[in-house]
This record gives structure tokens, sequence and C-alpha cells, in this order.
């Protein structure tokens, strides 16, 4: 019985506190660790990311990618989807985008992501696109020849309309609406979605334009000028821009 206790105190106490975990068991929690860091930092850094930088999206490697696929935006964004898979339009409120000047088409997603230009849908398609893709979309309905859906109307316009063009649209937007370096070709463009450009620059809803030219020449205009305005460059058949913008 002695000997018995003997060696029973002989026994080393280990405290439940102190005990050592292995150490193959301690390298896979600072693994985890380390990963669970990780992730947290890339989710972070993603959620701030500037829709400026370049995109390696493989919807955006190029403009014709970008307008049939809406890029990151998705094809609910997709240019086609509005103005036509070939940029012609829909005829009423989104406008011919073939043939129009590139120079011209990046500074109006410019604006539509600024707030310059409001439009709630046209906002979102830009801001889901950054710098680089919007250049390649630009380019890429810039070098379509250009076209446009039929007038929705045939209503026959004045010699008045013309003349009225002739004085306060001509010298920027050109002979035949064609375009010149200060303005973009309007030919061929639907009534309705003139008009209401017009309008737009009427009440400074549209603004970006650098002089603030439009908002003077719009607020020129009575409601009438307006209407046949728009129903004037309908009927004009759309022809290349100017090469040099």
């Amino acid at each position: 019985m002695l000997q018995a206790k003997t060696e029973q105190q002989s026994i080393p106490m280990r405290s439940s506190c102190t005990s050592a975990r292995p150490p193959d068991q301690r390298a896979a929690r600072t693994v985890l660790a380390t990963t669970l860091t990780s992730a947290i930092v890339a989710l972070f850094a993603g959620g701030c990311t500037d829709r400026m930088a370049p995109s390696n999206d493989r919807y955006g490697r190029s403009g014709e990618l970008i307008a049939m696929s809406g890029g990151e935006g998705g094809a609910r964004y997709a240019c086609a989807s509005c103005h036509g898979a070939r940029g012609e339009g829909n005829g009423f409120d989104a406008p011919r985008l073939a043939g129009l000047p590139a120079g011209y088409l990046q500074k109006q997603m410019e604006d539509y992501a600024a707030g310059l230009r409001p439009h709630a849908v046209m906002r979102d398609v830009a801001r889901f696109l950054d710098s680089d893709e919007r250049v390649l979309v630009s380019n890429h309905y810039a070098a379509l020849p250009p076209r446009a859906l039929a007038p929705a109307t045939t209503e026959a316009t004045t010699e008045r309309t013309a003349a009225l063009y002739a004085r306060a649209c001509q010298q920027c937007h050109g002979v035949d609406a064609a375009g010149t370096p200060a303005g973009p070709p309007l030919a061929g463009q639907p009534a309705f979605y003139t008009a209401q450009q017009l309008r737009d620059w009427q009440l400074s809803k549209r603004r970006g334009d650098g002089l603030h030219e439009m908002l003077r020449v719009a607020q020129e205009l009575e409601s009438e000028d307006i209407r046949t305005l728009g129903l004037y460059l309908a009927q004009i058949p759309p022809r290349p821009a100017p090469a040099v913008r």
C-alpha cells in the first residue's frame, strides 16, 4: 500500500488549461486564418472597384461584344436591345448610332455617367462600362455604315422649316444635317427623339455642350418649331459624318 501511494504521488499532474496543441493543428489554423483574411480583403477591394479602371471582363474585349452583350451589365444593358443590331435605332426614342462620330458617342456616355444628360437606363449602361470600354463601343458604332429606320410619319414639312434649320442649326450641324466638327449629324434621327432632346435643352435638363449654345438655340424655338424640325430631320437620309472630329 505504501508503495502504491508513493507511485501515485510521483505521477505529475497536468493542468487542463495548458495542454499543448499538436504542431500540425497549429499550422492548419494559421493557414485558415490567412485564407479568411485574404478573402475579406478581396471582398472589400472588389466592392470599391472603380469602373473607370480597365476591366478584364471577357464581354468587354471588343466594341461589338459590348454592344451585343452589355458588357458587365449583362443583356439587359446591351446597346443592341434599344439601338438595333446595326445601330439603326428604334425609330422612336432610341436614336441611330451607326455612323455617328466616335468622339461624340464617347462624350455622351461620359455625360450620362456624370448626370449631365439625364436618362435612367443610359446612366446605368454608361456606369457599367469603364473608360476603355466606352471608347471601344464608340469606335464600333462610328465604323458602321450610317443607316436609319424609315420615318414613322411622312407628314410634309414646309420651306419655313428648312429655312429655320438653315438659320438656327446648320452652322454647327452642317448642310443636310450631316454634321461638322462642331456638332453631330442629325439626319435620319427619329422625329420624337429629336424633339425630346430639344425640349430637354430648353429646360436645361440636358447639359454638357460647353458654351451652352444649345440652351440658347432651343429656348428661341416655339413648340411647333421643335415638332417640325424633328419631322424635317427624320426625313433626311443619313450619310457618313465628316472624317475629322
